[in-house]
């Protein structure tokens, strides 16, 4: 995988069921990491948070956290537009 470039939640469930074969075959998990190129840190991160899916659960997921974080800044900025409204209320500006 080339550095800084960003890895797609498909790719991330391909990647684990390769390393997974790979490590069936009788491969350590170290090796099985560097031949498809993937540290040993980055697979067990991903493991924790894509282990056990298939392909389209992982798109998915990826994409209600994206929602999630937009409805929790929408949340947080119509709570300080209410706060800033308050304030003008009362006069203290």
């Amino acid at each position: 995988m080339p550095k800084g470039q960003r890895i797609k939640p498909e790719q991330i469930v391909m990647l684990l069921r390769q390393v997974e074969v790979l490590t069936a075959n009788g491969k350590t998990l170290a090796q099985a990491c560097k031949e498809v190129g993937v540290g040993e840190q980055n697979y067990y991160r991903w493991r924790k948070m894509y282990g056990g899916m298939e392909i389209d659960q992982a798109k998915k997921y990826k994409e209600l956290e994206q929602e999630n974080a937009r409805l929790k800044k929408l949340v947080a900025d119509l709570s300080l537009r209410e706060v800033m409204l308050k304030e003008v209320i009362k006069g203290n500006y």
